[in-house]
């Protein structure tokens, strides 16, 4: 079954990026959501967030997806798991953007569809909170989904499009370093996530 969820990390170059590589992916699209203006611009989408809409093939069943689509990495997922991989390819615990990026738009948000939704993103951060990964607990907004809406064609793959400029920004934002340390982090206190 063919499954999406919008999830806000910062910067989408690097989110889109991240998540592409995550097993049971089809498609990462850049935008803009949780505002309330229907013509959001990258020069002008105040009220809305930096996202990614992820379309995925959930565990609890393939569908066509195995054929149609080149994209997947193999085998399937599910909601938790890719909010697992979004968490540990963010700043969780920073309140005011992400890395070099600050401001209302690149706070960390992940909009949920429905209740059970909502429940499995409260559980995954309460567990990361216990698993003492970070010293703080996490800041991840938990919002309801709003409409999404596509970012212009050049923010699109990004980072295969631009590899020079990417690379050099997502090295110096911080971002590669911190993440790396999460997974040090992960490994030094044998710390997993829960299937």
């Amino acid at each position: 079954m063919i499954k999406s969820l919008i999830l806000g990390g910062g910067c989408f170059w690097c989110v889109e990026h991240d998540l592409k590589e995550a097993i049971g992916v089809m498609s990462v699209i850049s935008g803009y959501s949780g505002g309330d203006t229907t013509t959001p611009t990258y020069e002008n989408h105040k009220g809305h967030r930096e996202v990614v809409l992820v379309e995925y093939v959930d565990e609890g069943g393939r569908g066509d997806a195995e054929d149609s689509s080149p994209n997947v990495k193999g085998g399937v997922t599910s909601y938790k798991k890719l909010l697992q991989f979004f968490i540990d390819h963010i700043d969780p615990i920073d309140d005011g953007g992400q890395f070099a990026d600050r401001g209302e738009s690149y706070k960390t948000a992940i909009f949920y569809e429905s209740e059970e939704e909502k429940r499995i993103a409260e559980n995954v951060i309460q567990e990361l909170d216990y698993s003492k990964v970070y010293d703080k607990p996490a800041v991840i907004e938990i919002l309801p989904r709003k409409e999404f809406y596509k970012a212009e064609e050049y923010h699109q793959n990004y980072a295969e499009n631009n590899p020079t400029h990417y690379n050099a920004y997502r090295v110096g934002s911080g971002r590669d370093s911190f993440v790396n340390r999460t997974c040090q982090i992960r490994e030094e206190k044998k710390i997993n996530w829960k299937e």
